[in-house]
């Protein structure tokens, strides 16, 4: 079982995690989408995003930019992160992830 978190604000995919409004976080089992979940974090303060996910049992992350802050705290919490995706709606990513087709590219983040 993995549950894969996607930031999100307005809407559709967030440019920068650490701007997010929302997480979508999709449950999947045996490449299935079995369900969905949209969370709302109280409280934005650096270092609390990525425990506040590790917490929920996320397992993968599918960002457009993050810190090199950020990312760090993901690999310890043993968090994988996928990171310079195109702007798509949250469920095509995780789809296109499933399907092995998730396109990566260098961090947009900090540039």
């Amino acid at each position: 079982m993995n549950k894969i978190a996607i930031p999100v604000i307005d809407g559709e995919l967030s440019t920068h995690f650490g701007y997010t409004q929302q997480f979508h976080i999709y449950e999947i089992n045996e490449n299935i989408i079995v369900s969905e979940e949209i969370v709302t974090p109280k409280l934005q303060r650096p270092g609390l995003l990525p425990t506040l996910l590790a917490n929920m049992g996320v397992t993968d992350i599918i960002s457009r930019g993050m810190g090199e802050r950020a990312m760090a705290q993901f690999y310890t919490h043993k968090i994988n992160v996928f990171i310079g995706v195109p702007i798509k709606a949250p469920a095509d990513l995780v789809s296109d992830f499933l399907n092995r087709t998730l396109e990566t590219s260098d961090n947009t983040c900090c540039k």
